[in-house]
């Protein structure tokens, strides 16, 4: 084999290796909603949530290492179309990612998981899809024609049953309702799917016509507790701080007080924070202002304890950083700060290096 041979089928590895690290992530994530759906696992279906930004950034590593075999190779007959294969292949295991992130947002929106038939027969068509998953991921990784055939002709009988569950949802005393309902969803979904792909052509046509890339996304964040006098208001300034570029920050309280813990502003001064101007702030948003947010933190129990109805799109997480200052001594009141600081600390720089990548600004 010639040097160039070996490059290009290193070149190509790479590429492979890179599709199967992805697929394993998204597999993993599909486990995760499908169990948070099944258990009412909030905590778990927004880790499932999250972790799909680190799919997305996958998906993106491995088109440009696609675009760029084939400038440096210009690959023909076999390598080309395992390219092509892999190319598509890299879009649709992302997107099996977004199913992944719908379902566990549902399992949030949720009063309580699926029981009785509906529950068994959401966790049999649950294990059907992703046995298929695992078949076809590991046919595609070891190009396994015979593999592949195999779990396509599964595919055929998850048909069959997902009808016999559709004609018990109908078969329901109020199945004009629950008729109506799935109607309503199904063009819902395919509308928002239309939209993305719209707005998907749209940033493809800047780039044909100018050159410019999508700019990385910047989140809203919320970070919320009982009264905004210290926990929230501290994530809230580290945050601003730490990642400037890659979130908006805000915080507020259920009963915000008069003004902030002068213990957390003296040790945040110490820290180069300056909160003189700072203020508790109420939980007065909308709707819609709740919607603009990508991800809510609570601070001081479940996010759901704040908000009557979290926005479909929007992620909740509970973290646990410490007790408050219980008016000990100075430096007892200091070293409690102390360790809420660096919990909080690396609670948002995991955050945002989930949310934009390890090198988040």
């Amino acid at each position: 084999m010639s040097h160039y041979e070996e490059r290009l089928e290193q070149d190509l590895d790479k590429i492979r290796e890179q599709i199967a690290a992805m697929a394993g992530k998204v597999e993993e994530g599909l486990k995760s909603a499908v169990r948070a759906l099944q258990t009412g696992d909030r905590k778990l279906a927004s880790t499932a949530i999250l972790a799909d930004h680190q799919i997305n950034r996958s998906m993106r590593d491995i088109d440009r290492l696609c675009h760029a075999f084939i400038a440096v190779h210009l690959p023909s007959a076999g390598h080309l179309r395992l390219l092509s294969s892999a190319i598509r292949a890299n879009i649709e295991i992302e997107r099996i990612g977004d199913y992944a992130v719908t379902i566990a947002r549902v399992s949030q929106q949720l009063a309580a998981p699926p029981e009785g038939d509906m529950g068994r027969e959401l966790e049999r068509i649950a294990n059907q899809a992703q046995f298929m998953l695992g078949q076809a991921i590991t046919a595609f990784n070891d190009l396994n024609a015979e593999m592949a055939r195999a779990t396509m002709v599964l595919e055929r009988g998850m048909e069959y049953d997902l009808d016999s569950v559709y004609a018990e949802l109908v078969a329901n005393e109020d199945h004009e309702r629950v008729k109506e309902l799935l109607a309503v969803f199904a063009v819902l979904t395919h509308l928002k799917r239309v939209a993305d792909q719209a707005k998907n052509l749209c940033e493809e046509t800047v780039f044909a016509a100018t050159g410019e890339t999508k700019a990385p996304k910047v989140y809203n964040i919320l970070f919320v507790d009982q009264d905004n006098s210290c926990l929230s208001k501290m994530a809230e300034a580290v945050a601003r701080k730490a990642f400037p570029g890659s979130g908006h920050y805000s915080s507020a309280g259920r009963q915000p007080v008069a003004a902030l813990n002068v213990a957390m502003v003296q040790f945040m001064e110490q820290h180069g924070f300056d909160l003189g101007e700072a203020r508790p702030a109420p939980l007065n948003l909308t709707h819609q202002d709740l919607a603009e947010k990508h991800v809510i933190v609570s601070l001081q129990g479940p996010v759901k304890d704040y908000f009557e109805k979290i926005p479909f799109h929007t992620t909740d997480l509970q973290w646990e950083v410490g007790s408050l200052p219980d008016g000990g001594d100075d430096a007892q009141t200091t070293q409690q700060l102390e360790t809420i600081y660096r919990e909080i600390a690396m609670q948002v720089r995991d955050l945002m290096e989930t949310l934009r990548g390890t090198d988040a600004p």
